[in-house]
This record gives structure tokens, C-alpha cells and sequence, in this order.
């Protein structure tokens, strides 16, 4: 039973490995054994770091409000400021008093578009009307709305300002329900998406490991040595994709802060093509950069992962290939990253929605293929608009596709110093 015994010890260390990397996220562990000691201890650790990443979004929520809160007078304070400023200039320098009233009702209007609900658009409506009343209609520096002149404008000015504040608060409410929708659109073809991929290999694994509890006496050492290279292969692909889905969901969901440090080119694409090369030993990648040092301002790891996942999508889809290109080279103030390959290329249909996760059905993979689903893909677009960039994809002309983003890199002299 000495294979059966590594056996186990292979899928422990699975185990661990996918339960280390959760709870890193601070997400739910896979569970094992509920009597060992490992699981014992995979909870305990589990639930202080659920208990830690509580008590942090807690007062990561406090923290925010009081910024935001802050943030919201401020913008008041200053559109009210220069509202008051901008008046008297018209009435006291240029001599324009007709107008008085119109640059409160901007000041309301910006005070609405960047502060959040209703109340700080009223609040600044009402103040304005005080402001002109007092500084701005006879009789000056004193209040005094009986005058019927003084009380039809305060009131018209009253009725404008708020009702310009509640359009303002209600339309950024419905961009706020249009963008939610959009992201809950993406979720559901993430999954539709990745469906069928996460069936398929989970039923290898789910096969081979009943084949082997059924039959382990009747198998030769040889189909038991495959089938754990079967599970292993599909275990790997497996965590892949589940990494590539909690980057893009955590994203998204900005559960995720783009950290961008100074990072050197050549670390960068030796860390990222050192991985890549260990999952595909057999593929030939040629690359291409600069002699000189680049330092480019990004989050090494998830840039590493854009690399590794663009890799990876010319083994799966460019068929026909002699090799793929890694090529990095320096455009002014950015550093330009092109991944290309000299396969068969994109169907012009595709390209449209190459980077929205989405899957076209039109030709789909024999039983048990991994199709990869473009996750990897949408990955590398969230990745690179978090970090205020943009990724292309084409065809070249002399064949084969070419996709290309752009990171900011340090100036020239400070790269000197």
C-alpha cells in the first residue's frame, strides 16, 4: 500500500497548498478530515483570520465614511466660497448684479454632482439663499424677505436649487444601479462561462480517485501513476482559474488595492516567464527587451499574473505556431508589453468581446478539453484598467495575434540617479 499512502499524501498537500492560498483571501477552506489535526487547525486559523478581516472592514468602513464625510464639507465649503467670491466680483467690480443668482445655483449644482445624497445639495440651497439675501439684495447685509421682490427670488432660488439637487442625487443613483448591473451581467457570464470548465476536471478527478478506491488491488502501477498525473494536472488548472476568477471578483468589487511600486523590467518578466516556463517546459518563448533598465510603476504580482495568463492563451488558442513573442520596449513615458505568436490568429467576431469572458459556442471543445473560456483574458483587462491602462489584441498582417498594454515607467532621470 505504499502507493496508496502517496497517494494521500498528494492530495494532503493539495489541500494545503489551496487552503494556504484561502486563507490568505480570507476565504472559506476546503475541508478535510473533520477529525485531523490539520483540519482542527485550518479552522482555528480560519476563523481568527475571518474574526481579523471583520474587525478590519469595520473600521476600514469607519475610516471611509469619515473621509467621506470630510471630503463632502469641504467641496461645500469651497463651491459656496467661490460662489460668494465670483458674486462680488460681479457686483462690486464689474457692476453685474442680474447674475448673482445664477452662480449660487451653479455652486448648488456642483455641490450636488460631487457630494453624495441629498442632503449636502438642500443644506448648500438654503445657505445660498441666506447668502444672496444678505449680501446681494437691498436692503444689504440685513435679512429680510418681506419685500416681495426679495421673497419670490428666494423662493424661485430655493425651488431651482433643490430640485437641481435632487436631479443631480437621483441620476448618480442610477448610474450607481447601471453600473451594479453591469457587474452583476459580468458576474453571471464568468459563470456561465466557466461552467463547463470547472465540470470537466473536477469529474477527472472525481473518476480517477473512485477508479482507484474501487480497483486500487487490480490496477498496475502504471494506470495508477497516470491517474495521479491526471488529477495533479487537473488539480493545478483547477486553482489556476479559481485565481483568476477571485482576482477579477475581488477587483472588481475593489476588495483589491492596486499597490504600484517601482519594479524593474527584467525582475518582472524573469519571475513571470520562470512560472510560465515550469508549467509548459516545451514551449518556445522568445524574448525581447531593452539592454537598458526600466523601472515600470505597477503591482509586480498581479502584472505577473496579466503575463503569465496572455502566455497561456496563445498555448491554448494559437494554433499552428512555431513559437510565442514576449517583446517589452520604452515609449516616451511607458513602457509597452506585446505578447504575440504566429498561429492561426482571431476570428474578426471574436475580437470584439475577447476580453469580456465571454465564450462562443459556435465551435466548442470535444469532451473533457478545457476551453479556458477567455477568463484569463478578462483577468488581464481588469488587472490593466486597475492600474489606469488599457489592453489591445489584433492580428498581424504576417499572421498570428498580438496583444499589447502599456504601464507608466519611472522618468529618465530619475532611472539615472
Amino acid at each position: 500500500m505504499h502507493l496508496f499512502e502517496k497517494t494521500k499524501n498528494i492530495f494532503q498537500k493539495l489541500f494545503k497548498v489551496v487552503n494556504i492560498y484561502d486563507i490568505m483571501l480570507g476565504v472559506d477552506v476546503i475541508p478535510v478530515a473533520a477529525s485531523s489535526p490539520f483540519m482542527r487547525l485550518n479552522l482555528r486559523l480560519n476563523t481568527e483570520v475571518f474574526i481579523f478581516n471583520h474587525k478590519r472592514e469595520e473600521r476600514d468602513l469607519v475610516s471611509s465614511k469619515s473621509k467621506k464625510l470630510i471630503r463632502n464639507i469641504l467641496i461645500t465649503v469651497a463651491s459656496l466660497a467661490a460662489s460668494f467670491g465670483i458674486s462680488v466680483v460681479l457686483q462690486n467690480v464689474l457692476g453685474v448684479t442680474e447674475h448673482v443668482m445664477t452662480v449660487f445655483v451653479f455652486g448648488v449644482f456642483i455641490v450636488s454632482l460631487f457630494t453624495g445624497g441629498y442632503f449636502f445639495g438642500i443644506f448648500a440651497a438654503f445657505i445660498s439663499v441666506f447668502a444672496v439675501n444678505f449680501a446681494f439684495t437691498f436692503p444689504f447685509f440685513a435679512f429680510n424677505f418681506t419685500i416681495p421682490e426679495n421673497f419670490i427670488s428666494a423662493l424661485f432660488m430655493i425651488v431651482i436649487s433643490v430640485m437641481t439637487s435632487a436631479m443631480m442625487t437621483k441620476l448618480k443613483i442610477w448610474q450607481e444601479l447601471k453600473a451594479e448591473g453591469e457587474r452583476e451581467k459580468t458576474r453571471a457570464n464568468l459563470l456561465r462561462a466557466v461552467s463547463h470548465d470547472l465540470r470537466t476536471p473536477l469529474t477527472t478527478i472525481y473518476g480517477s480517485s473512485s477508479a482507484m478506491l474501487d480497483s486500487y488491488e487490480t490496477l498496475s502501477d502504471g494506470q495508477k501513476i497516470k491517474m495521479l498525473c491526471g488529477i495533479k494536472e487537473d488539480s493545478e488548472w483547477l486553482v489556476r482559474m479559481v485565481e483568476n476568477l477571485l482576482s477579477v471578483t475581488r477587483i472588481d468589487e475593489g476588495k483589491i488595492e492596486i499597490i504600484k511600486t517601482p519594479t524593474v523590467l527584467d525582475e518582472l518578466v524573469d519571475s513571470a516567464v520562470l512560472k510560465f516556463k515550469k508549467r509548459y517546459p516545451s514551449e518556445n518563448v522568445v524574448i525581447d527587451i531593452p539592454d537598458e533598465m526600466i523601472i515600470v510603476k505597477a503591482d509586480p504580482m498581479l502584472i505577473g499574473q496579466v503575463i503569465i495568463n496572455m502566455l497561456e492563451n496563445a498555448v491554448h488558442h494559437a494554433e499552428g505556431r512555431d513559437a510565442i513573442y514576449f517583446r517589452v520596449f520604452a515609449l516616451g513615458d511607458k513602457a509597452v508589453f506585446e505578447i504575440s505568436d504566429d498561429g492561426c490568429g482571431i476570428d474578426d467576431e471574436k475580437l470584439k468581446t475577447i476580453f469580456t469572458g465571454r465564450y462562443s459556442t459556435d465551435n466548442p471543445p470535444s469532451d473533457g478539453a478545457k476551453r479556458n473560456a477567455g477568463i484569463g483574458l478578462s483577468v488581464c483587462q481588469t488587472i490593466v484598467k486597475a492600474h489606469g491602462a488599457r489592453i489591445y489584441a489584433e492580428n498581424k498582417k504576417s499572421g498570428g495575434a498580438l496583444f499589447r498594454f502599456a504601464l507608466d515607467r519611472e522618468a529618465c532621470e530619475e532611472n539615472d540617479e
